[in-house]
């Protein structure tokens, strides 16, 4: 999304970060003065009863499938990082998952607050470790923003595509704010943290453009430095993992729960089971 635009993907980044900030916060504070409980309420209101079911349905579709994704992405990540069999990463997210669920929104909101940091603290030092590498290539290149136009529509869908996803959580997660000042400054801090993640991740990876050849680039720079930073590297990238399988299943849990006549636990192990099959099919 940013990064293959060059310098550019710097600007690209800031256009997100407030877009993040902007409507993620608008999101939640419509969704408490509506008192929403899941995204479907919310696209209801948004779209009107009859066109809000398309985009339920299709949103219930995405979130399956970016849920067996991530599934698979562990699997992945056990098997090729790890060296652990695909199964087991699987197996173990999963039991993993079923505990947090257990506990709900806190589940979330506390898992959450321990991969956060994690992931900032991660970004900070993987830039520091760039600045004797980045061979002072210049932040700015008037070339990369004349060259294509791409870069500015980038940002636009990539908040997009992130806020509808976000949305499973976002929406539930707006009733748990005493008042819409909370809502206020932790959509601003939470935009600003991603924004700031992303900064660096655009910075390491402009800094060393030729890994941007393989699949996961990021991947090849930790390779470079040391058995420690890989394995944070792993425990950073198994937490984004997880932190977007347990929202996604959180929200369709949510979404089904208004629908079908089945207890919390049998949604919960239903979605399981399928996200484990969809997994199968392979990263």
């Amino acid at each position: 999304f940013f990064t293959i635009y060059g310098s550019a993907g710097f600007a690209g980044i800031l256009i997100s970060g407030f877009l993040f900030i902007a409507i993620g916060t608008k999101l939640m504070i419509m969704a408490k003065r509506l008192d929403a409980t899941s995204f479907d309420e919310m696209n209801q209101y948004l779209f009107g009863p009859a066109v809000s079911k398309v985009v339920n349905v299709l949103m219930l579709i995405m979130l399956f499938g970016v849920t067996g994704v991530m599934l698979s992405g562990a699997g992945a990540l056990f098997w090729e990082q790890l060296h652990l069999p695909f199964q087991a990463g699987i197996l173990i997210t999963l039991i993993i998952t079923y505990l947090v669920m257990k506990k709900g929104i806190e589940g979330i909101l506390w898992t959450n607050s321990l991969i956060v940091p994690i992931m900032i603290i991660f970004s900070v030092v993987l830039s520091f470790s760039m600045l004797d590498f980045s061979g002072g290539r210049q932040l700015f290149v008037e070339e990369d923003f004349t060259g294509h136009w791409k870069w500015i529509v980038s940002p636009f869908a990539y908040a997009a595509f992130n806020l509808t996803l976000a949305q499973a959580v976002l929406v539930p997660l707006s009733r748990q704010a005493d008042d819409e000042s909370v809502i206020k400054w932790g959509g601003f801090l939470g935009g600003l943290g991603l924004t700031f993640i992303l900064l660096n991740s655009q910075y390491v990876l402009y800094s060393v453009p030729r890994v941007l050849s393989y699949e996961i680039p990021i991947a090849e720079i930790v390779g470079g430095l040391g058995i420690a930073v890989h394995y944070i590297f792993v425990l950073v990238i198994y937490g984004e993992i997880f932190s977007t399988l347990i929202g996604n299943i959180f929200g369709l849990a949510e979404s089904l729960n208004k629908n079908v006549r089945l207890s919390n636990q049998m949604i919960l192990l239903f979605l399981m089971a399928g996200s484990y099959l969809l997994s199968q099919v392979g990263y």
